[in-house]
């Protein structure tokens, strides 16, 4: 009898990517993963080895931009699922969210084993109930905490596996990705997986930030691509359609503005090929963790850095990790002047790159 599993995460990229080692372990025992994402985490959804099919839904009670709560919509997402009629769900949160509501909505619609982690009191909505990582001061990375959700569900990474992140591979090559925006040429791609590198290198330099209180300021970033080039660097800006704006003001006549033109898919070849990746806390620094490259963290600590830190990779932390803001999870930055990022000048990056690269 074929066995499927409903996995769930309902926000925003790097939350789902963080959850590969945990996906790859629910896929070690089912037949089929079917994931559960929200809207901005669907694509990444799609890369996660282990997944077969990938569901999207608006949840009221997770996105930041929440959608109002519509009965009909409701009704549709458990009769949806009721018709998969999945043998188990496993529902992913991070500590300040509740996994209840959905797992109400999945006992509803006939699924007969849930696991989550929560602090609250199940009831019955859930068969598992995880207790790791439930306040502020757990230092257990994402991933780890998510992977034991998974093992505390009865499931395990198979054989030879690392438990690091990961995305489907062949990923399209840097060189043909590059080769759509004309004179600009993939020199420098380190082929993927070999350490091996021509010259000159790139190093891909990500401005935006899904929260504005993770984003270094963009003078920062303007000056980093102009201290990079002077040191050598061949410097790719990116960014996403709403930040079209943001990557040619940084960019400048000196970088490659690519905000807004590649896939999630490209981003990761991109990434891939590069010889480090300057992000703050944001999407592309776990993407670029899952393929492996090493990683300029500029970190607000509105989060704890021993939770959300790129995973598994070189990288070298930047930003006042003690600043006011420390653990405020704040959307927008508390503290006058950003101190914590604004901090760090283009002279400690272009320091941070070549630091990694020495390794």
């Amino acid at each position: 009898m074929s066995r499927t599993v409903l996995v769930a995460r309902l926000d925003s990229v790097g939350d789902v990517l963080v959850q590969g080692p945990m996906v790859r372990a629910v896929a070690a025992g089912a037949d089929r993963v079917v994931f559960l994402a929200g809207p901005a985490g669907a694509e990444a959804a799609r890369l996660l080895p282990g997944v077969d099919e990938v569901w999207t839904w608006a949840c009221p009670w997770i996105l930041g931009d929440p959608p109002p709560v519509d009965a009909g919509d409701l009704a549709a997402l458990t009769g949806r699922v009721r018709a998969l009629a999945p043998d188990e769900a496993v529902v992913s949160t991070s500590f300040h969210q509740s996994p209840l509501p959905l797992a109400l909505l999945l006992r509803a619609a006939g699924v007969p084993r849930i696991s989550a982690i929560s602090v609250d009191h199940p009831g019955s909505l859930l068969d598992v109930r995880h207790r790791v990582g439930l306040d502020d001061d757990t230092d257990l990375p994402e991933p780890e905490r998510a992977l034991s959700l998974a093992r505390a569900a009865g499931f395990d990474l198979p054989a030879g596996d690392d438990g690091r992140l990961a995305v489907r591979r062949p990923l399209p090559a840097p060189a043909d990705v590059l080769s759509r925006f004309g004179d600009v040429q993939a020199r420098g791609a380190r082929a993927p997986g070999t350490g091996e590198d021509s010259s000159p290198e790139y190093v891909v330099l990500h401005p935006g930030a899904s929260v504005p209180a993770r984003a270094w300021p963009a003078h920062r970033c303007t000056e980093a691509v102009e201290a990079l080039t002077d040191a050598g660097h061949r410097v790719l800006v990116t960014g996403g359609p709403g930040e079209r704006e943001l990557t040619a003001v940084v960019a400048g006549r000196r970088g490659v503005d690519l905000g807004g033109a590649l896939s999630l898919a490209e981003l990761a070849a991109l990434l891939d090929g590069a010889a480090a990746v300057v992000v703050g806390n944001t999407g592309p620094a776990h993407l670029a963790a899952a393929v492996g490259t090493p990683v300029v963290s500029l970190f607000s600590p509105v989060v704890p850095a021993a939770r959300w830190a790129p995973y598994g990779v070189p990288t070298v932390l930047l930003g006042d990790q003690h600043a006011p803001c420390r653990l405020t999870r704040a959307r927008e930055c508390p503290v006058p002047g950003h101190p914590c990022l604004s901090s760090v000048s283009a002279a400690d990056v272009v320091a941070a790159v070549e630091k990694l690269g020495s390794r």
